[in-house]
């Protein structure tokens, strides 16, 4: 029974991969096969390790923290304190201890721990911001070079505030400030002698064009207000919450983190991670979008995987409405449109490895609230929305997820439309193809 119970273990460890990959949008597990639930949070390094804190959406916002050593593969180290309803937390090490910054009822609560992992306790109550008694709705963080940490805020009035955080873990005095808009999710990225402020609008859950501003010191005054990807794009369906550096021995990179909020904030929202391109002497800050990619945490390169094969849409089986055009943007400058709810677009002979592995479906929906892509895989009955494997579907023209396939060729992918909305009578698809891509 021993033995069984042991192969068992290990089959089941097995069945957990390894991820290769950062996938924008796509739904991101920890190392046990679970979803990761760290919402609205920061990452800090000590030593080789990452380590990142955020809100758990599926368990009253309590602090959940993970850590990775290449920030692909995230172990769950848990619940760091089970107070509930504290968003947007941070870490900082403004002392010999660690600590937890969040917003708690519109309030700054800080909880301490002399681990990093585990043990965190309340400081005291919540506390409103100095000097003027703010309350306040979203929680950055931020460490200078010189070491000072720093408290970003969205105050009431809409003012963005920066605090020093004391010695002793405190809230310190106000240092800057940015006014004249309806700001919140604030975060500092600092490239040489320029420093970065990143915020987005308030429009709730719903995503809005995020904003930079800048300045030559933590103590502003802050100017700018330029878009940091397309505004058509709302910041590809995200809001900013951290910005990462990582100093690698051949190069610096910098990463933004957003998070892709579902329309109530909940367990489906997922994560938007995205390489920054970041000029202090042009004061220019933008996001390099890439359907997947990672950084070597090492020497701080970044790279996008290789494809294995390509299927062009034009070579399956075509049925319905579904007709091939030609399309200028297409690598064969051929396409399957019309794709609707009565058309299927069939990819036979695809190659899959028997183990969880990345596909890219390419293609654009003429409105993506309208009605949704799915397919079959093989002799499934039961049809899956590809937004359910990455909310990137229907905004992006390359959607990367997860499927597992037979091994070798015999393979079959379903591709369809389907809705239910009023407009979905005017809803379609253009498919120009799937790829597989080179394992690791």
């Amino acid at each position: 029974m021993l033995l069984l119970n042991f192969i068992l273990a290990l089959c089941a460890a097995k069945s957990v991969s390894a991820a290769s990959w950062i996938v924008p949008g796509a739904v991101w597990t920890d190392t046990d096969g679970n979803k990761i639930d760290a919402h609205g949070g920061g990452i800090v390094q000590r030593g080789d390790t990452f380590y990142w804190v955020g809100q758990s959406a599926s368990k009253n916002e309590i602090p959940l923290m993970y850590s990775s050593t290449d920030l692909l593969n995230w172990k769950n180290l848990g619940a760091q304190n089970s107070l509930q309803y504290l968003w947007r937390p941070k870490i900082a090490k403004p002392n010999g201890s660690f600590w937890i910054y969040g917003q708690l009822d519109r309030h700054i609560q800080s909880m301490k721990s002399t681990q990093m992992v585990g043990g965190y306790q309340l400081n005291g109550a919540a506390v409103a911001i100095p000097p003027n008694s703010y309350t306040y709705s979203d929680t950055g963080m931020f460490q200078d070079s010189d070491g000072t940490w720093y408290i970003l805020t969205s105050a009431d009035h809409n003012t963005i505030q920066v605090n020093k955080l004391n010695n002793d873990g405190s809230v310190g005095d106000k240092v800057s400030q940015l006014t004249g808009g309806a700001y919140e999710a604030p975060g500092i990225l600092q490239v040489d002698s320029t420093y970065f402020l990143i915020v987005s609008g308030k429009t709730g859950w719903r995503s809005n064009p995020n904003k930079v501003f800048t300045s030559s010191s933590i103590k502003g005054p802050w100017t700018g207000g330029a878009d940091i990807a397309p505004q058509a794009e709302k910041t590809y369906n995200s809001q900013n919450t951290f910005e990462l550096t990582i100093s690698g021995s051949k190069k610096k990179t910098y990463i933004y983190m957003g998070d892709s909020w579902d329309s109530k904030g909940g367990p489906s929202s997922n994560y938007i991670w995205l390489p920054i391109s970041a000029s202090s002497s042009a004061k220019t800050f933008k996001l390099d979008y890439h359907a997947m990619w990672k950084v070597d945490t090492k020497t701080g390169e970044v790279s996008w995987p290789s494809t294995a094969k390509r299927y062009e849409a034009e070579d399956a089986f075509i049925s319905g409405r579904a007709a091939i055009r030609s399309c200028n943007h297409c690598l064969s400058r051929r396409s399957v449109a019309k794709v609707d709810a009565g058309s299927e677009v069939v990819f036979r002979n695809v190659t899959g490895t028997g183990s969880p592995q990345w596909i890219s479906f390419q293609y654009t929906a003429n409105d993506a609230t309208a009605g949704e892509a799915h397919i079959f895989i093989n002799d499934e009955q039961v049809p899956t929305n590809i937004s359910s494997l990455n909310c990137r579907a229907g905004y992006h023209k390359t959607v990367p997820v997860e499927l597992t396939l037979k091994a070798g060729d015999d393979n079959t992918i379903r591709f369809g439309a389907s809705g239910s909305t009023v407009c979905f009578a005017d809803f379609e698809i253009i498919v120009d193809g799937i790829e597989t891509y080179e394992e690791l």
